[in-house]
């Protein structure tokens, strides 16, 4: 596989690359400078299971931040910069663990050779970020419009920037809101370059198409065994990030632990309010560090079979359900109790 071939990069107290677990990464949507919105958000995107965070450095005063900033949190903060290599030194002499540029858009090769020369000062790694809709013009002309080439190359040119200033602790990012002209570049990508990948699908768009843009072009790209850490771009709260991140890499099974929920899709045989109960249930197991599947079901007629494959479940009647167990029916519980006494089997699980 690809990912088990990189180099092996440190991102604050994390490691990526060279086979190590595929970590999650998510950005905060505060302004930097407001430290304290900041801290906030990134404490329940670590709660909810994020491993790197990254927020936008667009000035001095959110550069200083990130000092106050790294004071109060526990996973590595990455420093996003544009345009003022400026931004990206003071940004590392204020602890980021790594920064995101591209190189393109700092100024000149002296502008990028300062950032490196305080990179390799402090051991900080640089992930080189391109984007489809920044491809260079004459990019765009050579291959007859944007192209999963044409991603490919731009990135490789700005890692070749750095490369001649001796330096090589880097992680490549190419993104594309096309999915599968994202697939076709990191394909692409994979075979040329030994460095860890940042995998995600740009402007994915809101909490439900971003998902499945997400979805597709992760699966497709991780199945394939390429990329080291990702990030599910939604329009939302970031917690939804973190969120359908865990469910894509445990789905492909790259990533153990959590309580998996399945329900059913509900018919005329629903006999309780499944949709609420079924959003109650996976909102409660964010909550638990068990790695166990729970039913959400929503009648007695297929319920206990459908349940089976799952560790505990509950199955609805009328005004009541079924609680079930490894496949076999443990008692009747009122609709209203049926939350509740879920709850009190996972608090007291005996695997």
């Amino acid at each position: 596989m690809y990912r088990d071939n990189t180099k092996v990069i440190h991102i604050g107290d994390r490691v990526i690359g060279g086979g190590n677990p595929i970590l999650i990464q998510s950005m905060t949507n505060t302004k930097t400078n407001d430290v304290a919105a900041t801290v906030a958000q990134i404490k329940r995107l670590a709660e909810a299971g994020c491993d790197i965070i990254r927020c936008t450095v667009p000035d001095m005063e959110a550069a200083q931040a990130i000092a106050q900033i790294k004071r109060e949190i526990s996973i590595p903060l990455v420093a996003d910069i544009h345009f003022d290599y400026k931004m990206a030194i003071a940004a590392m002499e204020n602890g980021a663990d790594k920064i995101r540029i591209n190189p393109g858009n700092i100024g000149s090769r002296e502008n990028v050779a300062a950032v490196v020369k305080v990179a390799r000062e402090r051991g900080i790694p640089i992930r080189v970020g391109v984007n489809s809709g920044s491809l260079e013009k004459e990019l765009v002309a050579k291959y007859g419009g944007v192209t999963a080439e044409g991603i490919v190359e731009s990135a490789l040119d700005k890692v070749r920037i750095i490369e001649e200033l001796d330096y090589d602790n880097m992680v490549i990012s190419i993104k594309s809101s096309d999915v599968m002209m994202c697939v076709r570049a990191h394909e692409l990508l994979a075979d040329k370059t030994p460095y860890p990948l940042h995998v995600g699908i740009t402007e994915a768009g809101t909490v439900t198409s971003g998902n499945i843009k997400s979805a597709v072009g992760l699966g497709i790209i991780l199945n394939e065994g390429i990329g080291d850490t990702i990030r599910v771009s939604l329009t939302g709260d970031p917690v939804e990030e973190i969120k359908s991140a865990k469910l894509i890499l445990r789905t492909l099974g790259l990533r153990r632990g959590g309580i998996e929920v399945v329900s059913c899709p509900t018919c005329g045989r629903t006999n309780i309010d499944l949709i609420s109960l079924a959003n109650q249930v996976e909102t409660m197991v964010q909550g638990y560090d068990l790695d166990i599947k729970v039913a959400v079901m929503g009648c007695a007629v297929n319920g206990p079979g459908e349940a089976k494959e799952a560790d505990i479940g509950i199955a609805g009647g009328i005004g009541e359900g079924l609680l079930i167990k490894k496949g076999e029916i443990v008692r009747k519980v009122p609709e209203g109790e049926l939350l509740n006494t879920l709850k009190y089997e996972l608090e007291h699980w005996v695997g």
